[in-house]
């Protein structure tokens, strides 16, 4: 009961789970509740805030519980979000005047369309370092002024506080109208040069200033807990962080070079560039992150859309198993090599190729190719689309990537991580608690309490890893490389 902790509140797109860490960055207890998915119309998808609060105030009440923790030694919080989701209130009834509107919801399309055709998309580019797509943050706000009756009076008024869902959490914890540099940073109005909201893309969008947070590094002082009721007035809020971010600097990846990736239904690689502003040649993304005391730095971001989903999809289509973690059993005979590839572009290729009409396709089967055979293929293409973004970043930093850091729940299986090793010729690390996003938030608030230095300190602290080394011949991993890169130039442009 008389045990010091940290709270971290990590809030996904489909749950928000919170976790209670030691003064030792050790996990104590954790609890995990999912919320309702709004689907109002094709391709759109909604979440209600109220319910993700009410939701994040049990968590929190359950996990302090389940680790037999007083509420009153709570040293600090940490906030880490999914990112892009944007949701707008009234300050005076403190309630949202419309649903928050998810990243994946594709509802500002053609507004992103008009954009591109008014010629915006380097202007876009060269502040904020994204392309203009329905997947970030300021179409949506524009879309919900637009079309929420008596909102743009509203924000004339000073009515209106706009944020994404670290903001939100925020305001409901503290009544403070705030955000960090890297949910900024996924707006599309955030110029992450200069570090402020830009007065020509917020004109571009007809999208007042007087509604949006206070920006400040994701270590710094939010504000403090009031009137919440589980937990006691005064913690300190001391870390916002937006998902990818806080699993960069969860796995400690806090200098340029630096790389991590996280395994989920797809990827994202993470490039730590340090002071060093660089836009992509190669389709990647620009976007903000933390140095080792936390304080802003620059990165590279990669996505791959289908990773685990490529696993599920023989599961639950082709019924080649039961469970996910049954792949690797499935393969696990498999002895000699063969020239199957698995290129699962169910909805067109990411980072680098950024093809909209490629389709997937299995190439090189014969009369004895099994499920074995394909599963096999299917964790390789994991492995292979990391490789191409590693490349990619390596070429736009002029770096070489040192080692990747891994997490997520596909990196249990020790077959692709294996495999992940031997095509990157680097060695692959995996941490012992692989739920870094949450970790991330948690250590930047542990460091502005001063529990810890830095995350250099972190660093002595959490040695526990598991690591992959290369042990692949090159003429092998070579063959293995032509065989994809042949296979991914034959799905371009799959339906011209």
């Amino acid at each position: 009961m008389n045990k010091k902790y940290i709270i971290s509140i990590d809030h996904g797109t489909t749950g928000s789970r919170v976790f209670c860490f030691d003064e030792k960055g050790q996990v104590i207890s954790s609890s995990y509740r999912e919320f309702t998915q709004h689907f109002p119309r094709p391709g759109w998808v909604e979440h209600d805030p109220e319910e993700i609060w009410a939701g994040v105030k049990f968590l929190i009440q359950d996990a302090i519980n389940k680790g037999d923790l007083s509420p009153h030694n709570a040293i600090a919080i940490g906030i880490t979000n999914q990112r892009e989701t944007v949701v707008i209130w009234d300050k005076q009834t403190g309630k949202p005047i419309y649903n928050a509107i998810v990243w994946q919801c594709r509802r500002t399309a053609d507004i992103c369309n008009d954009l591109k055709n008014q010629g915006y998309e380097n202007l876009v580019k060269n502040k904020t370092g994204l392309v203009i797509d329905a997947y970030f943050s300021g179409t949506k706000i524009k879309w919900i002024l637009d079309h929420v009756e008596g909102a743009r009076e509203l924000a004339k008024n000073g009515r209106l506080s706009v944020g994404t869902m670290d903001s939100w959490l925020l305001y409901k914890l503290t009544g403070e109208h705030k955000t960090d540099y890297t949910n900024a940073s996924r707006t599309m109005i955030y110029n992450i040069k200069d570090k402020k909201w830009d007065e020509e893309l917020l004109n571009i969008l007809n999208i007042p200033k007087n509604i949006l947070p206070e920006v400040q590094p994701s270590r710094s002082n939010f504000g403090k807990t009031k009137n919440i009721q589980v937990l006691p007035d005064g913690i300190p809020v001391f870390a916002l962080i937006g998902d990818q971010q806080a699993a960069l600097f969860g796995q400690l990846c806090v200098h340029p070079g630096e790389a991590k990736n996280t395994y989920g239904t797809g990827c994202f690689l993470l490039f730590h560039t340090g002071d060093e502003f660089i836009l992509s040649n190669s389709g990647l993304l620009t976007t903000l992150a933390c140095n080792k005391d936390g304080n802003v730095a620059y990165c590279l971001e990669g996505a791959v859309f289908i990773a685990g989903a490529v696993i599920q999809w023989l599961r639950d289509y082709m019924k080649f198993f039961a469970n996910a973690k049954e792949s690797e059993d499935l393969i696990h005979d498999l002895k000699d090599d063969d020239e199957v590839v698995f290129v699962p572009a169910f909805v067109g290729l990411g980072a680098p190729h950024w093809d909209m009409k490629a389709r997937g396709a299995i190439f090189g089967l014969t009369r004895d190719t099994t499920p074995a055979r394909i599963t096999r293929a299917a964790l390789k293409s994991i492995a292979f689309q990391t490789y191409d973004l590693v490349q990619a970043m390596e070429k736009d930093t002029g770096k070489k990537l040192p080692f990747l850091r891994v997490d997520g729940g596909a990196t249990s299986n020790h077959y692709l991580m294996q495999f992940q090793a031997d095509i990157l010729n680097r060695r692959v690390e995996r941490p012992k608690n692989i739920d870094t996003t949450a970790a991330g938030s948690a250590y930047l608030a542990g460091i502005h309490a001063g529990v810890w230095k830095d995350a250099e300190e972190l660093t002595e602290i959490l040695r526990d890893r598991t690591v992959f080394e290369p042990k692949m011949s090159e003429d092998i991993r070579q063959k293995e490389l032509k065989y994809w890169h042949k296979a991914i130039e034959r799905v371009k442009n799959w339906v011209e």
